[in-house]
């Protein structure tokens, strides 16, 4: 997209009165944003626009405006907009997508794989172990944990996902600033291997009113929420209803009767999220979803059509397990092998785990199960 047509994304979307539904009511009447700002004042009041937006959109903020735009040249950002190709696709098809996503790092992570993690504020020592762990495990097996970078459980979600493999930080202020000051170096961090995303533009500080946005902003780009620790009064509890609204599995950790950090999790599960345990509970509900996700993404398309599919796998997956042959091997050397990309490797691999064609050992290596082959 050139640099005259982003202009014209970013400056209906900063237009007061122009919420995610108003900007898509627009898009769908007018066709772009360029179309949109050249309509008359009466075709646009006749869309509902009030006088206050319609004057904003004729004489736009343009320092809020150019500040944007020079964000979008840095060598670390990008801007997606609804119309992008790699505008996640799952993002679309909640009831009020961002019209423009503001991502700092690699905005390619958005269309793999991810599980949102999310709790409490303040959680208890158990609850950060949980957290570790489970965060730990399932980004090791080729899930994006994606969470919202509050303190307590999120913090702990992507600071275990970063030892593992990668995550993406939802944020509530613009993608310039991190909220809390805390996290500052965690966020560097996460812009290195992974991704800070936000609808808000650049400048835009920690207002109240934006953490309930972006929950479903978390929700909309995962295959599911898995809640570890929350009180009933808690923004998590949100995500996860949002989370079910929009079609996406719900899981939640038990705990202890006495503790009021459960009783948002206990209160989940009574209204039908999965009770869990462990990260493999987590991957079996999954692996529906991550089959079909790979499927679509075109895996396995360059291997040449002799590698037939056994045993229900497809082609990818059969020429994979040729390549492990019969004594235990690490996926790096899968890759050098295969000539598949890491993240195709890790997704593979987890798939043929969870459908019991290969097991994993200790020091990360993987082998075929007794009699596969």
């Amino acid at each position: 997209m050139g640099i005259d047509a982003l202009r014209d994304w970013i400056l209906l979307g900063q237009a007061p009165g122009v919420g995610p539904r108003t900007f898509v009511r627009l898009l769908e009447r007018f066709g772009s944003p360029a179309a949109v700002l050249d309509a008359s004042s009466a075709q646009l009041a006749d869309v509902g626009l009030k006088s206050a937006t319609i004057s904003a959109i004729r004489a736009p903020d343009h320092a809020a405006l150019d500040a944007s735009l020079e964000w979008a040249q840095r060598p670390d950002a990008r801007v997606l907009t609804l119309i992008d190709p790699a505008y996640p696709a799952s993002l679309k098809e909640v009831a009020d997508p961002p019209p423009l996503l503001y991502v700092r790092g690699d905005a390619s992570l958005l269309a793999e794989p991810q599980l949102a993690i999310v709790g409490s504020r303040n959680p208890t020592p158990g609850g950060r172990e949980v957290t570790r762990e489970l965060a730990r495990a399932l980004s090791g097996f080729g899930l994006v944990i994606t969470s919202g970078m509050a303190t307590g459980i999120d913090g702990v979600a992507h600071e275990a996902a970063l030892e593992a493999g990668r995550t993406i930080a939802v944020l509530g202020t613009g993608p310039d600033l991190v909220y809390p000051a805390a996290h500052r170096e965690l966020a560097h961090r996460i812009v290195a291997s992974g991704a800070l995303v936000s609808e808000l533009p650049p400048g835009q500080g920690p207002l109240p009113q934006n953490f309930p946005r972006r929950n479903r902003i978390i929700s909309g780009l995962c295959l599911g929420v898995l809640v570890t620790e929350a009180a009933m009064k808690s923004g998590s509890l949100i995500t996860a209803r949002m989370a079910l609204e929009q079609g996406r599995e719900v899981f939640a950790v038990p705990g202890s009767i006495r503790s009021p950090l459960t009783k948002g999790c206990h209160s989940l599960i009574r209204e039908g999220a999965k009770l869990i345990e462990s990260a493999d509970e987590i991957l079996a509900e999954l692996a529906s979803e991550l089959k079909a996700l790979i499927a679509s993404s075109g895996e396995g398309g360059d291997h040449p059509p002799e590698a037939a599919p056994e045993r229900g796998l497809d082609a990818g997956q059969t020429a994979l397990l040729e390549a492990m042959g019969f004594d235990p091997v690490a996926p790096d050397e899968l890759i050098a092998r295969s000539g598949l990309p890491t993240e195709q490797i890790s997704s593979m691999l987890l798939l043929l785990e969870i459908e019991g064609h290969v097991s994993s050992l200790p020091g990360g290596r993987y082998c075929r199960t007794r009699g596969d082959g």
